[in-house]
């Protein structure tokens, strides 16, 4: 099954935060988007995003 890859307002938007917060926690390196478009804008696998949240969620725990 192949992922389906949205954009970062459209990924922020499916968290439930804004989109700068998204892109401050892949500044941070906390996240990592699933691929970048050749101008350099960030694709997300939400479903992998919610994953890593999760991981470091429980790692902070």
């Amino acid at each position: 099954m192949t992922a389906r890859l949205v954009s970062t307002g459209d990924a922020a938007r499916e968290l439930g935060i804004h989109r700068e917060t998204l892109r401050a926690w892949w500044r941070a390196g906390l996240v990592t988007p699933a691929s970048e478009t050749a101008g350099g804008h960030a694709r997300w696998d939400v479903d992998q995003l919610k994953r890593d949240l999760r991981a470091l969620q429980q790692r902070d725990a």
